[in-house]
This record gives structure tokens, sequence and C-alpha cells, in this order.
């Protein structure tokens, strides 16, 4: 009896704590599916007496007025953004951190921390520069202008990230494959990237995550559907009189299930990628 309870209070510990963390997700996929009148209910319903996903309908075929038309074509953008913020990073990334990982040059050891230290300072003290610039440039009010600026502020950290994993890999495999003919940048391509999968995976997902949720510089930046990201189209359902919460909890439920069908398919390598990286530094 002893030995039992210890582990029943671990197992009524985890049960709370998955309690809190699932609370948030499930109450916002009933708010989604639940009536106007049911969601401004007091007291609150909890489980909607008539659930639909005219919402989701509405959202996913553009059919429910010039709101749920913005809301998909944002989703597009977020979409089109996130992924090429992710490639331009991995990509020069990739060459950047094998770089500091392998070679030696002037400011080699302290330019890897002016790096970090860069992608440290808030975003808000870079909005007037950034803007200016920009403007211009005739960016702003762009995707193109949203993905160049992602792109320069997650960049300093992926390079970190990738940089730790390809110290973990011995520099014995790339010497073998120059031996065997291979020119460096053969020897990354066909030996360190292959073995670095998961490494590259979870920083990718980083890459992914960071610029799908930021929402700061694409509200100032961006000021039409044409250009506007999920996170801006979800805040423009508060208007000034009163606050969608039906399509603000649907906006939330979709804007999630990406980063959640990234997670899912890549949680392998995404574990061990994050394990790996964080032998070195």
């Amino acid at each position: 009896m002893r030995r039992l309870l210890p582990q029943v209070g671990l197992y009524a510990a985890a049960l709370l704590v998955a309690a809190i963390i699932l609370a948030p997700p499930i109450w916002l996929f009933i708010s989604s599916i639940s009536s106007s009148a049911e969601l401004l209910s007091v007291p609150v319903h909890w489980i909607p007496e008539a659930p639909t996903f005219e919402r989701y309908v509405q959202v996913i075929t553009a059919t429910g007025g010039e709101s749920a038309a913005n809301f998909r074509r944002s989703l597009l953008n977020s979409l089109a953004v996130a992924l090429l913020v992710t490639t331009i990073c991995i990509t020069v990334g990739a060459l950047a951190a094998y770089s500091f990982a392998r070679m030696s040059f002037a400011g080699h050891g302290n330019l890897i921390y002016v790096l970090l230290l860069s992608y440290t300072l808030p975003p808000i003290m870079l909005v007037i520069p950034l803007f200016r610039v920009m403007g211009d440039l005739g960016l702003t009010n762009t995707i193109q202008g949203l993905v160049i600026i992602y792109a320069s502020l997650i960049m300093p950290f992926a390079i970190w990230i990738l940089r730790s994993y390809f110290q973990t890999i011995p520099a014995d495999l790339e010497d073998a494959a120059m031996i065997d003919g291979c020119t460096r940048l053969q020897a990354l391509a066909r030996v360190i990237l292959p073995i670095s999968a998961p490494g590259i995976v979870a920083t990718a997902l980083f890459c992914f995550l960071a610029s799908w949720e930021e929402f700061l510089i694409a509200l100032i930046f961006t000021s039409s559907p044409a250009a506007k990201t999920i996170p801006v189209a979800i805040a423009e359902f508060t208007g000034r009189h009163a606050i969608d919460y039906g399509m603000m909890a649907t906006g939330g439920v979709i804007a999630a299930l990406p980063p959640i069908a990234i997670a899912l398919v890549f949680q392998r390598y995404l574990i061990s990628g994050l394990s790996s990286g964080a032998v070195k530094g």
C-alpha cells in the first residue's frame, strides 16, 4: 500500500497538469462550435446545445462575408511566409553554421556571439529603422517584406542551433569524404546534412513557428488583406463596438492546426534534434 500511494499521487499530479494544459485548447474548440448566444450566456454553457461547424465552413469556403474571406487569405499568406522564411533560414543558416563549426577565420570566436546577441534585441527596438528601410525599398505591406524581416531576425538563432549540432558530428566523416574526392560543399551535402536531419528538422520547426505566430511586425508592416498574416486577422475580429468571439475561437483553432500537424509528423526528429544539439554549444 505504501508503494502504491506515491504512484497514485504521481498519476494524479500528471492528470492535473494535463488538464491545465489541455483546458484552453478544448475550451477554444468548444467556443468555435457554440452559437453566439451561448457564448454570451450566463451561466456559461460548457457543452453547446446545438454545436455547429458553420464558422469553419465559412472560413474554408470564404462564404462567410468579407471577414471570412480575408481570414482565409491571411491563412495562405502566413503559410507562404512561414515556408519561405524556413527555407531561407535553413539554406543560408546551414552554410553559415557549418563555417562556424568547421572553419577558422578572423573574429570566428566572437562573431557567433554577436549574431546571438542580435537575436536577443527586442523587435520593438528595430521597428522604426526597419520601417524606414522597407519603405524606401517599397516593401511595406508586402509578403516579400515580411519574409526579409522574419528571416533576418530568426537567422542568428538558426545558425546557433545548427552550429551546435554540427559540432557533435565527428570531422573524420567529412575528411574521409574529401579524401575520396569530394569537395567541402559535396561533403556537406552528401555526408553532414543527411546525418544532421534531426537537427535540421528541429531548427526548421522553430523557424516555421517563430514566423507563423509573429504578431508585432506583421501588425505594423501590413495594412491590407493581401499581406496580412493570420495573427493579425484573428485580432481584427475584435471590432470597435463588438467582438466576434466565435470567429476568434475558430481562427485560433485553425491557426493551431499546421504547427500541431508538423510537430506530430516530425516528432521523432524534433526530440532527437533538440537533445543532440544541446550536447555542445
